[in-house]
């Protein structure tokens, strides 16, 4: 069952979207939207500074890719699962 915050993210996410890769004076941007080939290649250079070059603050002002790798690094595959 979804709550009311399910609504929230999806709009944050939306609403950065918009403003740092749709905008006018967006750098993720070669131009004008023409085509949705244009609206692609700015999405896809947008999502991949998102996930590596964006520094978030919860995650302790590092990028998401960064503290994944970091995350995983520390709790290797080979360390047993605990069971209850």
């Amino acid at each position: 069952m979804a709550d009311a915050y399910d609504n929230a993210l999806a709009e944050t996410t939306i609403g950065l979207y918009k403003a740092e890769c749709i905008a006018d004076a967006s750098p993720f941007r070669k131009g004008p939207l023409r085509t949705v080939s244009d609206i692609e290649e700015a999405t896809s250079a947008w999502v991949h500074w998102y996930n590596t070059g964006r520094l978030m603050h919860r995650l302790g002002r590092i990028p998401p890719a960064e503290y994944g790798a970091k995350y995983y690094a520390e709790h290797r595959a080979d360390q047993p699962v605990a069971h209850k």
